[in-house]
């Protein structure tokens, strides 16, 4: 665990020197290839880097990945200092015009979906049963519904769910006055009673398929 947490600092303190350069230059510049960095931590077939805690992009919806990547840029994400991925995500974001959004989620539309690898084991008897809350949004299948603004869960990164869950119970994620979305979420995260039925839920996301 202390290795991992090391591993973790180490590669976020990557990520923000990464981050601090990639947001030099005047905000809203037309989109350019010079746009593209998303690889650098998300990985270059973007499933995710855990040591960072960059998440899957491949195979996410593009309604979604516009919508954070507009939050992060106007500050409705990324702001609260104890969202650690977040505040390092934010400059990476804060110079995109909405051309080069735009241009991103085309290009990572064309990735292909490659489903993560599970790596934490929860029960999943009371993973499902906790689960039924989320369905009423993201889909009995956790497949998403963007009527509802509900991404899917279903193949993304389970250590990424976890941060997400925990950052939205505490507040960390969904705060934002302007986040109506993620204030919907920090109400159904508070559901889950503790930590172990974070990673409960989660573990039966795993079991499901897109």
């Amino acid at each position: 665990m202390k290795k991992l947490l090391a591993i973790s600092t180490l590669g976020l303190s990557a990520l923000c020197n990464i981050a601090a350069q990639a947001a030099e230059g005047d905000v809203g510049t037309a989109a350019t290839m010079d746009d593209r960095y998303c690889t650098t931590c998300h990985g270059a077939e973007g499933i995710g880097n855990i040591a960072i805690e960059a998440p899957r992009l491949a195979g996410m919806e593009d309604w979604y990945l516009k919508r954070q990547l507009e939050n992060f840029r106007s500050g409705i994400r990324g702001t609260h200092p104890e969202d650690i991925q977040g505040i390092a995500m934010r400059p990476m974001a804060a110079k995109l015009s909405d051309e080069s959004i735009a241009d991103i989620v085309d290009w990572v539309g064309e990735w292909d979906y490659v489903p993560a690898e599970a790596t934490i084991e929860g029960d999943v008897r009371q993973g499902r049963s906790a689960f039924q809350s989320c369905a009423a949004c993201h889909g009995a299948n956790a497949e998403g519904n963007e009527a509802l603004g509900a991404p899917a869960l279903v193949g993304q990164n389970d250590w990424y769910l976890v941060t997400q869950l925990r950052n939205f119970r505490a507040g960390f994620r969904g705060s934002h006055q302007e986040d109506t979305y993620g204030a919907q979420m920090v109400t159904m995260s508070k559901t889950l009673r503790d930590d172990q039925a974070v990673i409960n839920v989660v573990s039966y996301i795993n079991t499901l398929q897109k």
